[in-house]
Parts: C-alpha cells; structure tokens; sequence
C-alpha cells in the first residue's frame, strides 16, 4: 500500500479561485495533509479544508511550496506582495493561463524553481489533468511534484512550453467543450419528446460510460464507435451526418485553435505588464 504524498511544510495557496479549490478538493479527497498549507486571499473568504488568511503576514512561516492561483492580470500587483516573503527554499507551482517561465522568473527572482502547472476541473473528484513544465526543476523536484499532483489525475511533464500550452488548449478548455456537447444531447432529447431531467441523464450518462468504458478497456473511439453502429443501422445514419466532411473535427479543431491563440495572446500581455512593471521600478 503507497503512502499517501505530503506537501512541503509550509505550502501556500496565492490566490484560490475556482483551480486552486479544485485541486484542494482534489487533495483533500485523496487525504493528503493540508493542515500546514495556507490560503492567502485579500476577501478572506474561507477555502474548506485549509487555513485562509488575508494578507502575507497572516500566512505564517515562509513557504516551501507556493501554488500562484490569482488572475493573470493580477500577476505584477500580487508578485510585488509575495517577493518578500520568498527565500531562495520556495518553489513556485504558477497556474496562470498563458504566463510563460521566463515572465515568472523576472517576477520571481529568487525562488529555487519555477513550475507551471496546468489543470482541469476534473482534478477535483481525482479525475483530471495537471500538465507540468519547468525549465529549471531538478529531478528530485519534478519526482516531488509528480508524487503530489499524481492523487489528482494525470500529471505529464512535458519537454516544453510549446506541449505544455497544446496540453492547456485540449484538456484545460476540454470539459467545457464536453459540457457543451452533453448539452446539445439534452437538446436533442427534448426535441423527441424527452423531459429535461430525463434527457440531461440520459446524455451525462452516456458520456460518462462511454468514456469509462474506454478508459477501462482500453478501446480507442473509432473502436468504439464502430462497435455500436450495426451496418446501415440507425447509428452509422447518424455518425454519416457527423463524418460529413469531417464537420466535427473542424468544429472542434476551430475551438482549440481559438483557445490557443487566446492563450499566446495572454503571454504577450504578461510580458507587457512585466515590461511596464520594470520601467516603473527602474
């Protein structure tokens, strides 16, 4: 039986929005100890199952572990807060969409490494994807990493931060792309008579056994949807209309292509609001 991963002592939250409670209830699902981590934001409003605080001082020892959970635009206000408080022990597991290493490092001179993660919902009930990428964590540290992040889902170390925002574009948008096509089932449903209650279970339901299904066996999709359409069947009717012209692979292509675009656009404005941060210190 493995022992159950514990998180440098302190650890802090930076910021905890709807990520970061994610992975605390991710965490806190699979037992592991947060009575030594802090939440550190400026509302107070508590996080279940972790100590929150509203400034720095309140946190308590400097931290060992901090997870950077704020908005992006929020990145240089909140930097100027933390820096003091960094020694060169802390490691820095940023969650900002778009925020690349080398604008965390001018933010974040001292800190031993910088890491920046990538999650999905899913990591709350342990079923989610956490990317991970660092140009400076030694293996020691990324086994650390890997060992906390692991009782969450899937945690990949990718070899750059090219991979790492593909990884950020596919299964960090992914379950609001998966929510909108349960909701188009629902909607079909109910245009054959169905109730919405009837309908939206129907379609949760079968979205989930199927991916449960594949994820048990094995089975690849094209498998799968093979398997459940019989020769000119009512299904391969159906499967006819979405192979057209592959119509559902560009749609989905677009969405990923839209996601990531947003994601380079987010970097040049970090780097912006960096750039103008230096010039005023300067």
């Amino acid at each position: 039986m493995s022992e159950t991963p514990r998180l440098p002592v302190p650890t802090w939250f930076v910021g905890c929005g709807n990520m970061g409670q994610a992975i605390v209830a991710g965490w806190r699902s699979a037992g592991i100890d947060l009575s030594s981590a802090a939440v550190i934001r400026p509302s107070g409003q508590p996080v279940e199952g972790v100590r929150t605080v509203a400034s720095f001082a309140e946190a308590g020892p400097q931290p060992r572990l901090v997870i950077l959970a704020v908005k992006p635009q929020k990145l240089a206000e909140v930097a100027e807060q933390l820096r003091p408080w960094l020694t060169s022990k802390a490691v820095m597991v940023s969650l900002l969409a778009g925020v690349e290493l080398a604008t965390l490092r001018t933010h974040f001179p001292r800190a031993a490494a910088i890491v920046r993660a990538m999650p999905n919902l899913g990591v709350a009930i342990r079923r989610g994807v956490i990317a991970l990428v660092s140009g400076d964590a030694d293996d020691a540290l990324r086994l650390q990493l890997s060992t906390i992040f692991a009782p969450l889902g899937f945690a990949p170390w990718m070899a750059d931060e090219g991979k790492f925002a593909a990884v950020g574009a596919v299964a960090g948008a992914g379950p609001a792309y998966v929510a909108r096509f349960v909701e188009a089932l629902t909607k079909a449903g109910e245009q054959r008579g169905l109730s919405h209650a009837i309908a939206s279970t129907i379609a949760l339901e079968t979205v989930l056994g199927t991916a449960w299904m594949a994820a048990t066996t094995g089975e690849d999709m094209e498998s799968v949807a093979r398997r459940v359409a019989s020769p000119k069947g009512t299904t391969e009717a159906g499967l006819a209309v979405l192979d057209r012209d592959q119509v559902l692979d560009a749609l989905l292509a677009a969405a990923i292509d839209a996601a990531s675009r947003r994601g380079g656009e987010l970097a040049e404005e970090a780097k912006s609001a960096s750039l103008a941060a230096d010039a005023q210190l300067s």
